[in-house]
């Protein structure tokens, strides 16, 4: 990965300089529906709103309204073999409000053609594991030993 830390220009040298802002945006789809003209990002918590605005319409040209943003604190789980506790990092969302004229819709990212054979191989794949535990059912006075090993 590059780093954002660039040679000191000395007089005479060529200036090769390209500024790059440090931020990140990710766009995802919320739980529940959303206006067409209203989009969600994940954002970096250093990020204002005047920031993501500059961003999207600077980089993108982008149409933009209005900016929410919210900090969302990060959920707390378990850990599964030692059992202490683990608190996931807090992001930053941000709500754009695009003009009533753009429409946002989500990319189709999978056709329809592949998906349904990615359900048919999951199928397939679950009558497999049915035909595994029946006989594992068949051999469970047999403990710590392999399949394959079977009679």
């Amino acid at each position: 990965m590059s780093t954002r830390y660039y040679p000191l220009y000395i007089k005479g040298n060529p200036q090769l300089r390209v500024f790059l802002p440090n931020f990140w945006m990710k766009l995802f789809k919320p739980k529940f529906s959303i206006p067409s003209n209203e989009v969600h990002f994940i954002v970096s918590t250093e990020m204002t709103k005047h920031d993501v605005k500059n961003y999207l319409v600077k980089i993108y040209n982008v149409p933009v309204l209005d900016v929410r943003t919210k900090i969302v604190m990060g959920k707390f789980k378990r850990d599964p073999g030692e059992g202490y506790i683990v608190k996931e990092d807090d992001y930053k969302v941000a709500y754009v409000t695009l003009p009533v004229n753009c429409k946002f819709e989500f990319p189709k990212i999978f056709p329809e053609d592949k998906v349904k054979s990615a359900m048919e191989d999951l199928k397939k794949e679950d009558v497999v594991y049915e035909k595994y535990l029946e006989r594992k059912k068949k051999n469970w006075d047999r403990p710590g030993i392999s399949l394959w090993f079977g009679v």
